[in-house]
């Protein structure tokens, strides 16, 4: 049988660091319209989609919430289940690290938050 250590409750990781959390950004970025509205294949609710340019994941963390893109619920399914970021990127053509870029600097909220956790250099 299990001794009571075997059975102990799983271990909680820590929570994400502040630095890599935005809420307000991805609150934000739910509110535009898909990245790939001009597509004309959207379907669903708008998402942020965590797009990984500079490598700051690591093991069992999300990426970075300001390397975040907002997308459908079809296109997003389709990046994560089906294609992976560099296919994705290639069928769609477009270039991940400047979308993230460019909706980072887009959002009117940037500047007070690096100033409270530190500048984002994308």
């Amino acid at each position: 049988m299990f001794a009571r250590a075997d059975i102990r409750p799983r271990h909680r990781n820590a929570g994400r660091p502040p630095e890599k959390s935005a809420r307000a950004y991805l609150q934000w970025l739910r509110g535009r319209a898909c990245l790939l509205a001009p597509t004309g294949e959207c379907e669903g609710k708008i998402e942020a989609c965590h797009f990984d340019p500079w490598g700051d994941k690591g093991v069992g963390t999300k990426v970075s919430d300001f390397a975040a893109l907002p997308m459908c619920r079809r296109h997003h399914e389709i990046q994560t289940d089906r294609l992976g970021w560099p296919q994705f990127q290639t069928r769609y053509g477009f270039e991940g690290r400047a979308m993230v870029t460019r909706y980072w600097r887009a959002w009117p909220g940037r500047v007070a938050w690096e100033r409270e956790h530190g500048e984002v250099k994308p």
